[in-house]
């Protein structure tokens, strides 16, 4: 830490929903931190992820896709945007190799001119273009936009490229120590990390309405050096949501629940006894109240 080349910054991961941009930081920090889901808008709120490197370290801050604001939420999910695009060292713009450029895209690029750091375009999804020229047409689409300080081609999903991605974030970092502990990995509460396995769960297994309609809050965490117990409550905003989600008999409800358990003992080497319940909180992403105890910052 001694050494003055040594670099220490602060990187917003920034693009619209379905660009990878969780898979990107997991991918990058080389664990799972972020859940991932086909669905869009499955990231929330800002999360924190810290890779420290010999030489370096990179404090990563993936955010919710950038996105119209139809629901007090989605607002809340814009503001950590905002947030997070306030005053990076350097910002990752992730665009999606494999979808049609529309004008919500200019629209997301438009945030980024506000950022006084170097922005630079990550191409992600590269493994499954048919042609590499394609490449090509993607960065003349976005270079009118804005000037971005690089084009870094990527596969997230497949790790090619990321080194040069790592190579140009870490030369664009301010020289300086380390802003945290060398075994810091996360601002995340573990009960919110948690909740968002469970979550990620009923992304991967429902459909249609419901992924946007739940909510998972951890309500109590009891722990021994060989057991994890947790009981969480998914909330829905109508009966045929939970009903959907319960499946017949429950078991579509137990599969969830033996997937995150799983996960979850895998996380913390130890047997997890997880109990999960369902209720029904009407309009839940209009409520103030409700937000404000689903919020991470009071999972402790």
């Amino acid at each position: 830490m001694k050494n003055t080349k040594h670099r220490a910054g602060f990187v917003a991961i920034l693009g619209r929903p379905n660009a990878g941009k969780s898979t990107l930081l997991n991918a990058l920090l080389g664990t799972k931190l972020a859940i991932v889901a086909s669905k869009p808008q499955t990231t929330r709120t800002a999360i924190q992820g810290v890779l420290t490197l010999p030489q370096a370290q990179i404090v990563f801050v993936d955010t919710p896709g950038i996105h119209k604001s139809s629901t007090l939420l989605n607002k809340r999910m814009m503001d950590s945007v905002r947030t997070a695009a306030d005053s990076p060292d350097v910002a990752l713009f992730v665009i999606d190799a494999l979808a049609d450029f529309t004008e919500e895209d200019a629209q997301a690029v438009d945030l980024t001119k506000k950022i006084q750091a170097p922005v630079i375009a990550v191409i992600n999804k590269i493994d499954w273009l048919d042609a590499k020229p394609k490449i090509l047409d993607i960065i003349e689409k976005y270079r009118p936009l804005h000037d971005f300080a690089a084009y870094i081609p990527i596969s997230a999903k497949k790790g090619e490229g990321l080194d040069v991605l790592q190579r140009e974030i870490i030369e664009r970092l301010p020289v300086g120590p380390a802003l945290y502990a060398e075994d810091y990995l996360t601002d995340q509460p573990e009960r919110f990390l948690a909740a968002e396995i469970i979550r990620e769960k009923v992304l991967h297994h429902t459909q249609q309405e419901v992924p946007h309609a739940v909510a998972v809050i951890v309500d109590t965490w009891e722990e021994t050096p060989t057991l994890l117990r947790i009981a969480a409550t998914i909330y829905v905003e109508r009966p045929g949501q939970k009903a959907i989600l319960i499946g017949a008999g429950g078991a579509a409800l137990k599969k969830i629940g033996t997937l995150a358990r799983k996960e979850l003992e895998h996380i913390h080497g130890r047997k997890v006894f997880l109990q999960t319940f369902v209720k029904v909180r009407a309009g839940w992403r209009q409520d103030p109240a409700f937000l404000a105890e689903a919020d991470w910052r009071r999972m402790v």
